[in-house]
């Protein structure tokens, strides 16, 4: 009985420290608005572009989305690798997307 009050609890405090940590997107990544076209193709302020193999798009949360599951039109970080492929987003949470940029 107390082994499973205290595997309780242990999980509880666990989840919330999951929950609390806050992601750190690189000062590099630039702002954009995000849309995807079809499958590797997105449409980063307007421009085609392909999405790098093994690339990873973040939600507001820090979960993984697939391309397909993008909301249209929606506020971004991003960085490209050497061949102008997109590696990395970061889909901006409403505190992240009210903030500054700081890439001036």
């Amino acid at each position: 009985m107390i082994r499973c009050l205290l595997a309780t609890l242990l999980f509880t405090f666990a989840a919330g420290a999951a929950q609390a940590q806050l992601r750190s997107i690189p000062a590099a990544a630039k702002r954009a608005t995000l849309s995807h076209v079809q499958g590797m193709t997105v449409e980063i302020d307007g421009k085609r572009v392909e999405l790098a193999a093994g690339a990873q798009i973040r939600d507001g949360e820090n979960r993984i989305l697939v391309p397909t599951a993008v909301p249209p039109g929606v506020r971004i970080k991003y960085l490209a690798d050497a061949q102008g492929q997109v590696a990395r987003i970061w889909i901006l949470s409403p505190q992240e997307a009210a903030q500054p940029d700081s890439r001036k």
